[in-house]
């Protein structure tokens, strides 16, 4: 039993160096300090951030401390060399050993962004309505993963098909380490099918771009040049519908150097529209810099992201059923299932894949 808690012992010591426990806890500590300042809660908008991280924090910490105490009882516990013990503490150790391997699943969280919210936007490619019809099939099966993995999509703007599918839809989605499950999403998906929308049925090959973008709500994280944007405004159409309420609210912000645009319509006046924009913009650049391993937006290559050229996904539907991988060649072959939302496998091997080369 006593190497058992030395492997434990050490397992749990290099799973807190790495997910930097130490500092998190002392972070965490100064938080608790601040937010009983009655002062902070004159800036109510300062007071809700410094209480969500220093929750946030107290999730990702306690657990971990509460096993560090532990596997410190338990060698108390063995030193005493009590036989009538050992059984007790045989249990425990195996309950800590199953405790621990689950907290070591936060290790597969720990990029820059991984532990934040998400903005999901997909895109039908060239193809028409079979291309829209499959971008709509996306978006249901990401609707329907989101509502089983307890995540909350918020729509921000969405294009219908003039026929079937969807041109484009954008939404904001909260919940737990959103973007570090959804980053392996971030790509071309291909389906292949006989077409229902041919008279001759005709196997047809569609594409769609799925983008995922962290949710970046601090500026210092991604500082935008002001003089680096062009801001427009254009025609919207009301809630009404059918071009009711026309106004001028709409924005596209192009960020020049790296020729990144984004359109927003969604909300109802030109300043929402504008913070929404700029939100997808910051997260736009921030996977950029992710994509082109960039130190610095100043750094950034106009034109050169992932976005069209990288296929991760064949979904075959036609002459056999077989949803692919490309990068970690994970397959499923019950199509149907996977499009109606079961993507958990998918996520597990890429997480696992990346994990892998960095240890």
């Amino acid at each position: 039993m006593e190497r058992e808690l030395e492997t434990l012992t050490a397992e749990l010591q290099d799973a807190w160096q790495k997910l930097d426990i130490d500092q998190k806890i002392a972070q965490k500590k100064e938080l608790e300090k601040a937010v009983e300042d009655p002062e902070l809660w004159k800036n109510p908008e300062d007071a809700r951030k410094k209480t969500e991280t220093l929750a946030k924090l107290s999730n990702e910490t306690e657990a971990w401390a509460i096993l560090k105490t532990q596997t410190e009882d338990i060698k108390e516990l063995l030193d005493l060399n009590e036989k009538d013990l050992e059984e007790e503490i045989k249990t425990q150790i195996e309950a800590m050993k199953a405790e621990l391997e689950k907290l070591k699943t936060a290790l597969k969280f720990t990029g820059p962004y991984d532990r934040g919210d998400a903005i999901i936007r997909i895109t039908a490619g060239v193809g028409g309505t079979e291309a829209m019809d499959w971008a709509g099939m996306l978006e249901r099966m990401y609707l329907r993963f989101f509502e089983k993995a307890n995540m909350k999509p918020t729509l921000l703007e969405r294009t219908a098909g003039e026929e079937a599918g969807i041109k484009t839809a954008v939404y904001e989605v909260k919940g737990e380490n959103v973007y570090g499950n959804l980053k392996s999403e971030h790509g071309v998906h291909r389906l292949v099918r006989l077409s229902p929308f041919n008279a001759d049925n005709l196997r047809q090959t569609s594409f769609s771009l799925v983008e995922i973008l962290p949710v970046i709500e601090d500026d210092e994280d991604i500082k935008i040049d002001e003089k680096d944007l062009r801001i427009d405004t254009y025609h919207s159409g009301g809630h009404g519908g059918q071009s009711v309420n026309t106004t001028n609210s709409a924005i596209r912000i192009t960020h020049i150097p790296t020729n990144t645009v984004v359109a927003i319509q969604n909300e109802r006046s030109q300043l929402q529209n504008k913070e929404k924009a700029m939100e997808i913009l910051r997260g736009k650049l921030a996977q950029l810099k992710i994509e082109q391993n960039a130190e610095s937006l100043d750094k950034l290559r106009a034109g050169e992201s992932a976005s069209w050229g990288q296929q991760i996904r064949n979904y075959v539907m036609q002459p056999y059923k077989l949803v692919k991988d490309t990068r970690t060649k994970h397959e499923e072959t019950d199509v149907d299932k996977v499009l109606d939302g079961k993507i958990e496998p998918f996520i597990d091997a890429y997480l696992d894949m990346i994990l892998g080369k960095k240890q």
